[in-house]
């Protein structure tokens, strides 16, 4: 059973260096603009009902590269106070023979800390199904001395993951813990990889340069405290309020471990995005990351597209932009 061993060891050491440095959970390169992915405290801040949808192709011309895809959607249950949200979030994650796919529902309890209803601190709870499967007949043995290989594995856990978010109109930072309590419920568990807990701190602002043109910084910062870290900067201009483009730098940390090679190598990404807001409810984004790591020679980039659709409630009110 070489050949069996040699793809389990090649899907294995992908699977760890998806999305940078043995990171398990997903991660978008917009996900400053769906934040219900990373914390769960996200939920509500545009406050009007939302849905979002993401889909994106890790690796390009690889055969069995990662496609990850999300569905949420988002809002206040009370409009009046907008203290409660609540938030569904559906993933799904292949990799090669692995396809996993994930149910979260939210809650969110937002603190109004300033007469005005401009600034926000929420705490966030999520709790999910995660149905992890492996499809034995993706594997292709070359060896012919190998027989045929047919290994399957559904396994379900239950997860449960942690979030705080600040908001004002013009800044944000928020920290997560993700994969918290995950156990299995049913199923085998031989071949799936364990979850562990991830923590994500992000935060960003929008800098006005003129009466038309803002910066939006964003800072995100991920680790599951066994590997290297990973280190997302990103710069947004946006032009008059509706059309954003800017660029993202990916790249490892490890100023936290001792016990690491010293000649780790890292998979610095560099993505270019643009944002189009095509009216008050309606959002479309594009992304295309350019790896600089030695897999760049064997496939051409990641892809990545993103929808938001807002649902305005028709009573007026006074409503700060949504730059987040």
């Amino acid at each position: 059973m070489r050949t069996l061993t040699k793809y389990l060891l090649l899907f294995i050491s992908a699977f760890a260096t998806l999305q940078s440095y043995a990171q398990q959970t997903v991660q978008f390169s917009q996900y400053m603009f769906n934040g219900l992915v990373v914390n769960p405290a996200y939920a509500g801040y545009k406050e009007d009902w939302t849905l979002n949808l993401s889909s994106r192709l890790q690796w390009a011309g690889i055969d069995g590269a990662p496609k990850t895809s999300t569905l949420s959607v988002d809002g206040l249950v009370n409009p009046d106070n907008k203290n409660v949200a609540l938030g569904f979030l559906v993933t799904n994650d292949r990799l090669g023979p692995e396809n996993n796919t994930s149910f979260y529902a939210n809650y969110a309890y937002r603190l109004r800390l300033d007469d005005e209803d401009t600034k926000r601190f929420s705490f966030g709870i999520g709790a999910g199904l995660v149905q992890y499967r492996i499809d034995g007949s993706a594997f292709n043995p070359i060896d012919a001395n190998d027989g045929s290989v047919a290994v399957n594995e559904n396994t379900m856990r239950a997860d449960f993951r942690l979030g705080a978010y600040y908001t004002t109109p013009s800044f944000y930072v928020g920290a997560s813990a993700l994969n918290l309590f995950s156990e299995v419920i049913s199923g085998s568990n031989t071949l799936a990889i364990n979850p562990v807990r991830h923590m994500y701190v992000t935060t960003g602002a929008v800098i006005p340069l003129t009466s038309s043109i803002d910066l939006k910084p964003s800072v995100m910062f991920k680790s599951d405290f066994k590997g290297p870290g990973s280190l997302d900067l990103t710069n947004y201009v946006l032009f008059d309020k509706r059309f954003w483009i800017g660029a993202s730098y990916n790249t490892g940390v490890t100023f936290y471990q001792n016990n690491l090679p010293k000649d780790l190598q890292k998979s610095n990404t560099v993505t270019a995005m643009a944002q189009f807001n095509i009216n008050d409810h309606l959002r479309f984004g594009y992304s295309y990351d350019f790896s600089t790591s030695a897999l760049a020679s064997y496939q051409s980039g990641s892809h990545e597209v993103s929808l938001s659709i807002s649902f305005r409630r028709k009573q007026p009110r006074v409503l700060s932009p949504r730059f987040f």
